[in-house]
């Protein structure tokens, strides 16, 4: 039984369709990434799994749960970190972490463990006793995933967790979703960097507009859309704009990349060029026709 499941997820706000006829999947003991730019509907389906949001249509289940119908149920069993940082600035880390022991409803005699074991996971157990507003950005959003872990969820849910964070911290966070994996916890990680997906997950689900575009492993979904080589044309923007339109008139897939044309799928009828290994950033930008945000 996956951990996740929907199917057909519709959410409408008035005119706007947020979710189209969402599928989605996560396996046990996997890492789902939800990936897309802006809008594409992932911080709207993270509100439908925690019925922030009911949708209009469709199912969800959680660990084999109805959502909404049992979602007070599938919370429990849930970790959540959501996007935006709601910490308890007037309390210490310690006591962040115990209060959502207490609300996650951990026996009293095993709160202390499960604190102390959160501490340990996010590697702040020598900053205990320190006050939230004087943690920085990184620390603070380890603390906020180990928030979400004091209970031992079996499925946590990472809304954008590096979001605005810099690389090395983003690093230290990758280190610790790879733990989680490898301990048996079923993640599900919408995020808009695109080598955090590639990174972390086992499989993708790329999303544009509502809609899922495409969903794979991220090196099937190299292979299907993008080929294994293309081809980086570099000039001027007269010459770029021919080389673009002549790809395209032969079949060949093209994206722009800053001051040059990628040719994906290059094959021989491609024009001389320097060649590199294809990759996810590839897929999302032909297949959404977006780029990062």
């Amino acid at each position: 039984m996956p951990a996740l499941r929907l199917r057909g997820v519709v959410k409408r706000f008035g005119n706007l369709t947020a979710v189209d006829h969402l599928d989605l999947e996560v396996p046990e003991g996997t890492c789902v990434g939800l990936l897309g730019p802006n809008g594409a509907g992932k911080s709207t389906t993270m509100r439908l799994l925690t019925a922030q949001a009911i949708p209009d249509e469709g199912e969800i289940e959680i660990l084999g749960l109805p959502v909404p119908a049992r979602s007070k149920e599938a919370r429990a069993m849930c970790g959540v970190v959501p996007q935006l940082d709601n910490l308890d600035v007037t309390l210490t880390v310690e006591e962040n972490l115990r209060v959502f022991a207490y609300l996650y409803r951990v026996p009293r005699p095993e709160r202390k463990a499960a604190v102390e074991r959160a501490l340990g996971i996010a590697n702040l157990t020598d900053r205990r006793n320190t006050k939230v507003d004087h943690l920085s950005g990184g620390m603070r959003r380890r603390l906020l995933i180990a928030r979400g872990l004091v209970h031992q969820p079996r499925l946590i849910l990472l809304d954008e967790p590096t979001v605005g964070l810099d690389p090395q911290v983003r690093q230290e966070l990758w280190a610790l979703v790879d733990r989680l994996r490898s301990e048996g916890v079923s993640i599900l990680m919408s995020t808009h960097y695109i080598e955090e997906a590639e990174r972390l997950a086992d499989t993708v689900t790329i999303m544009s507009h509502g809609k899922a575009v495409a969903t794979g492993t991220p090196r099937d979904l190299i292979a299907e859309h993008a080929g294994p080589e293309a081809v980086e044309v570099y000039g001027p923007p007269a010459k770029l704009q021919e080389v673009e339109r002549d790809a395209k008139a032969k079949g060949l897939s093209t994206r722009r990349t800053g001051t040059s044309i990628s040719i994906l799928h290059a094959n021989g009828d491609s024009p001389e060029g320097e060649r590199r290994p294809t990759n996810l950033e590839d897929v999302f930008v032909l297949l959404t026709g977006e780029e990062i945000a």
